[in-house]
């Protein structure tokens, strides 16, 4: 049920944004298993993309993650604040990415409860990149780790949404990216509750 690593060697970064939507996101912590179901992503585009950490064939040693073959995970600080969990996809030296914005608590919930400080019936507990990266206990440990381990990897669990039920938008606080702030690479479930609003980091 692991996702193979061949999987996330796919170039089309669109279809794979989409085709995460379904799948659990897995973390073991000191023998403490979390996970959930991904509802909604958005997708990065490499060096074309304005929005992209990698636009422009930008290299630095935060980015340098990003030009890893596919299967990778990529995260970062933002704001200094949130840990924002990213799935590094296509082929070794194509920045492409998928950034995991909203999770459906699945396993583990009542450690998610205690790592947010909430009840998992509440959707604030995992909706918005940041609020899914703690409840799952995703920090800047988790960068660069093979998506085929054994401490975080995405399963196929055979849950599958039709094109009616995924929902194409703009991205969201990518406002510097000009047109390409336009572009629809945000997916989301719909009617789903954990969806993080448009304003939510």
């Amino acid at each position: 049920m692991k996702l193979p690593l061949s999987y996330y060697s796919n170039q089309d970064v669109l279809f794979l944004a989409q085709d995460l939507l379904g799948k659990v996101l897995f973390t073991e912590i000191k023998g403490a298993v979390t996970a959930g179901i991904i509802v909604e992503t958005e997708a990065y585009f490499g060096v074309t993309d304005k929005a992209s950490h990698a636009y422009g064939g930008r290299r630095t040693d935060r980015t340098d993650t990003l030009y890893s073959h596919g299967g990778i995970s990529y995260v970062y600080l933002c704001y200094g604040i949130h840990h924002l969990f990213n799935v590094v996809t296509s082929v070794k030296d194509e920045p492409h990415a998928v950034l995991v914005r909203a999770v459906e608590p699945f396993i583990g919930r009542e450690i998610m409860e205690t790592r947010r400080n909430m009840p998992a019936s509440r959707a604030a507990i995992s909706s918005g990149p940041g609020s899914a990266a703690k409840a799952l206990g995703i920090d800047r440990d988790f960068n660069k780790k093979e998506l085929t381990g054994n401490e975080i990897w995405i399963e196929d669990h055979g849950i599958q949404y039709t094109p009616d039920e995924i929902i194409a938008s703009t991205r969201i606080g990518v406002a510097y990216a000009q047109e390409d702030a336009l572009l629809p690479w945000r997916f989301f479930v719909k009617d789903n509750k954990y969806v993080s609003k448009p304003n939510k980091i």
